[in-house]
């Protein structure tokens, strides 16, 4: 039988015992030791590591089987293990984070069932390598949950649809209401910290990084130890170490964002703008992106204030679709002749611009049409093959403004560089003069205003009276 050493930086950590294939000797041996280093290798008697499953910066987690247990049932075994670089403050820090998890999940691994049970947690002192020192580890161990994390599934399967994507969030609300509710905040969710067991079920793992805020009212800040996953944090955790339940909903739904789109939280979030542009790169409905929007908001107090009030919004809007899909038509009685006809009224469409959004959007396709105009008539001698690229051109600046590729900032540094280059290469101005094609180009910006507020007005008015 294959057993794996589990002290850190041994150099051969494999070891086979040909007497332990036989199981009752693997039950009755009071101990074995590695054959390179002399670390004990069943742990608390009865813990068999097998296989290494990965390591972090505070701990490494093996494959074991418990020996004292009937079928030897599969577990995994934590050890904290921090970098040899760590303070004394940080070390103790994280010590008192992996004590914490073991304390967490013997709170709540045996209450719900999408939380891995804790099984043991116990300190091992041995001999060190060196001679006369002595090294204590601490073990915590934990259900075995055979299957994948998201991560791993991104990574097979590429990314989730809508309908995925709203199984994992209505599994993981559930999860959160009940930590929430002990007063828990996890603090550290993301792809891999989901996993998903062979037969379907979600579970939520690893909860080293929790903080407890019992006994805090809900909505007050707790200071937690400022150790994160960058890109899935909020604001109020990055800057100050301070998390609130709605800092797990905002990293929940970083998780879901790069779960539609296959892409790094970091690459989905524009600094510039100090916004998540991801909406444009996947099509899902209205209700769950602005549901997800919500819970991105940079604010803590702008966002869902708890998971209930995120699964009564996913709830609300499946109700609201089911009623409108699902309603009888309706018979109405006749009416009475009348001599005038009877013309239905319509309610006004809302446009998807602001006013000062479709006034700032004209002044821009105006001013960088003439622009282009200009350019193109000095480049090209044909006036019908200058206005027709030109035409096309300014269309696909107007496009890309419905689809809001180009907003905000964009209108204002898009004309700027344009007359820079103009300004800069003289044969552009097709002899007008750069006095003559700032005039132009600011005329042109200002009949498009004007053009656009009549029809917005005329719009206006025929929306009032249809």
């Amino acid at each position: 039988m294959e057993v794996y050493c589990t002290r850190p930086r041994c150099p051969r950590p494999q070891n086979y015992f040909a007497d332990l294939d036989d199981i009752t000797t693997l039950k009755t041996t009071q101990q074995k030791y590695c054959t390179t280093c002399g670390m004990p290798l069943l742990l608390d008697g009865r813990y068999v590591p097998v296989k290494l499953l990965g390591r972090g910066g505070f701990g490494a987690a093996f494959l074991a089987r418990d020996r004292r247990i009937p079928g030897m049932r599969q577990c995994v075994v934590k050890q904290f293990q921090p970098a040899g670089n760590l303070t004394l403050n940080q070390l103790q820090q994280a010590q008192l984070m992996f004590e914490r998890e073991a304390e967490v999940l013997s709170q709540l691994g045996n209450d719900h069932e999408q939380i891995p049970d804790l099984f043991a947690f116990f300190p091992v002192i041995v001999n060190g390598l060196q001679p006369g020192q002595q090294d204590q580890f601490f073990y915590l161990v934990q259900e075995y949950i055979d299957g994948q994390n998201l991560e791993e599934e991104l990574v097979q399967q590429g990314k989730f649809s809508e309908q995925q994507v709203l199984e994992v969030l209505q599994e993981i609300l559930k999860v959160l209401k009940f930590v929430h509710h002990r007063g828990i905040i996890h603090r550290d969710i993301k792809p891999s910290n989901i996993m998903r067991r062979r037969d379907g079920k979600l579970f939520l793992l690893d909860f080293g990084a929790v903080k407890q805020v019992t006994n805090v009212a809900l909505g007050s800040a707790a200071s937690s130890t400022g150790i994160y996953s960058m890109g899935f944090a909020p604001p109020e955790q990055m800057a100050g170490g301070q998390v609130f339940p709605s800092t797990d909903l905002y990293a929940l739904a970083v998780t879901l964002i790069t779960l539609l789109t296959n892409q790094e939280a970091i690459q989905l979030f524009d600094a510039y703008s100090n916004q998540w542009k991801w909406r444009t790169q996947v099509t899902v409905s209205p209700r769950l992106a602005d549901i997800l929007d919500k819970m991105l908001l940079p604010a803590a107090n702008q966002r869902f204030q708890s998971a209930q009030e995120v699964l009564d919004a996913l709830n609300s809007q499946a109700a609201q679709a089911s009623t409108q899909l699902n309603s009888p038509s309706v018979t109405l009685p006749p009416q009475p002749p009348s001599s005038s006809p009877v013309v239905p009224r319509r309610s006004p469409t809302q446009p998807a611009f602001s006013t000062v959004e479709l006034l700032g959007g004209a002044a821009f396709s105006g001013f960088e049409g003439a622009l282009i105009a200009i350019a193109l008539f000095s480049l090209v001698k044909l006036p019908i093959v200058s206005f027709t690229v030109a035409c096309v051109i300014l269309g696909i600046l107007i496009f890309a403004q419905t689809r809001r590729w180009i907003e905000k900032f964009d209108l204002l540094i898009i004309p700027t560089i344009s007359f820079a280059i103009i300004f800069f290469l003289p044969f552009l101005q097709g002899g007008l003069g750069i006095q003559v094609v700032v005039f132009l180009a600011v005329g042109a910006g200002l009949v498009a205003i004007s053009l656009t507020a009549v029809f917005r007005l005329i719009y206006k008015l025929l929306s009032l009276i249809l």
